[in-house]
């Protein structure tokens, strides 16, 4: 009896089956701490931080050194809930979560993702706003707000203009938890749409704005990153699936041309964390009925699976000096395409650039010297689950002290209110103050 037992446990998977329903904050706290403990070997749960009502901020992350960083393995990200009343994109993570880890070892490419990717998943970066929700609506509920009735996705610094609103919590928490990792490829998870939104949400002239949009110097990357999830959702991608909302064609939309906003987080990671992140709309009602999560599910599983993959377009490596010694703070950008807040090499020498094939000239700078330059071409049919890594030997015979000390960050402010075009024009005009105004309970 006692051997029989024994094969039958062995047999049952380690954590139960999780069901299609909404998990509350005790549910889920205890779904995370089942994964962490059945699964130590590829999991680390930490909170970030806590909510305005004292709710733990959940971080589960997934990947063969789960508790730090490895030099060569970029780090990703999925954030959901950031709006408690948009409720699917929350269990989706927690289905992805156990999609994870009952498939390392079995799938080959679930293996290979967690042998070659740091993932973090947070599946509620609004709890309090969850908990609040009494009454589920497809449109709008009080619950959308934090714990003091603070929009979180218009909480952060922006770039553009100034954005003076009182940081909350989770927010915070949420900023400092991006300088504790080198994210390169993240998305938030959002309803009330069906769309993947990209960076910029804010503009000005010199963006582009005058002409109802705002574009990156990465244009190209993340139309492919929107792309990449949207064709992957047969919904998504035919881009007219929701009644009395816009149409998108493929899916996809310029954050900007669907609708401006100050202090959302797409853009605030793109500019100031070096990480690339779009908002992925996806669902139609807001908070739909539990018995529709299977099919959530079903539309998006593939589409989670192959942007984390995305991590790993482009170019990585490590600068070095003459003598070998990795250097932090060295900007390493494509000349044709700088950040207003330049990309810079971590504490382990690491560069992390998103890039689609083609040949690029990179421009790696070390302050006080004169810059470097290097031809590249990264291939059409890149490695699977890695970028083309080119480690730099910057070409200089003295020492490079300055480059040692944590060089200042960029100042939270409106970096790009000072570039020349910069005027009242840059105030959207009637048509995009309606567009706003319309969609405001959207994202």
């Amino acid at each position: 009896m006692d051997f029989a037992c024994l094969w039958l446990g062995l047999l049952l998977p380690l954590v139960a089956a999780l069901d299609f329903s909404y998990h509350h904050q005790e549910e889920m706290e205890e779904f995370l701490k089942n994964v962490a403990q059945n699964y130590t070997s590829i999991t680390h749960l930490h909170s970030i931080g806590k909510s305005v009502k004292g709710r733990n901020l959940w971080v589960l992350v997934v990947g063969r050194s789960p508790k730090e960083h490895r030099i060569g393995i970029p780090e990703f990200k999925y954030v959901a809930n950031m709006h408690g009343d948009e409720t699917v994109g929350r269990e989706l993570l927690l289905h992805l979560i156990e999609y994870l880890v009952t498939n390392d070892g079995k799938d080959p490419e679930i293996t290979n993702l967690i042998n070659s990717t740091r993932i973090h998943i947070m599946p509620s970066m609004n709890p309090d706003g969850f908990e609040a929700v009494k009454k589920p609506d497809c449109f709008y509920t009080n619950g959308r707000e934090n714990g003091n009735s603070y929009d979180l996705n218009r909480n952060f610094p922006d770039a553009f203009e100034v954005n003076d609103v009182a940081r909350q919590p989770e927010t915070v928490a949420v900023m400092e938890w991006l300088k504790t990792e080198t994210f390169v490829l993240s998305a938030n998870l959002h309803g009330g749409a069906l769309v993947a939104s990209f960076p910029f949400d804010n503009g000005v002239p010199a963006t582009g704005s005058l002409h109802s949009r705002s574009l990156t110097p990465d244009d190209d990357v993340f139309q492919h990153l929107a792309n990449t999830y949207a064709s992957r959702n047969l919904n998504m991608k035919k881009g007219d699936q929701c009644k009395n909302k816009m149409d998108f064609p493929n899916g996809i939309t310029n954050g900007y041309s669907w609708y401006p906003l100050k202090g959302g987080m797409q853009d605030y990671n793109y500019i100031w964390a070096q990480c690339f992140e779009i908002t992925l709309e996806l669902s139609c009602c807001k908070y739909p009925r539990e018995e529709k999560l299977p099919f959530f599910w079903d539309s998006n599983k593939a589409s989670l699976i192959e942007y984390i993959k995305q991590v790993h377009l482009g170019l990585k490596g490590q600068v070095f000096d003459h003598k070998g010694t990795p250097l932090p703070n060295v900007i390493v950008e494509v000349q044709d395409r700088k950040h207003i807040c330049p990309y810079k090499t971590n504490k382990f020498g690491e560069y992390y650039l998103l890039l689609l094939p083609g040949s690029y000239t990179l421009n790696v700078t070390v302050p006080g010297h004169t810059p470097h330059l290097t031809k590249v071409t990264v291939p059409k049919k890149s490695q699977d689950f890695s970028a083309l890594k080119m480690d730099i030997s910057f070409p200089l015979s003295r020492q490079l002290e300055s480059v040692t000390v944590s060089s200042p960050p960029c100042p939270k402010t409106p970096l790009y209110s000072n570039l020349p075009s910069h005027s009242a024009a840059t105030k959207p005009g009637l048509f995009l103050f309606l567009v706003t105004l319309f969609h405001i309970l959207f994202k």
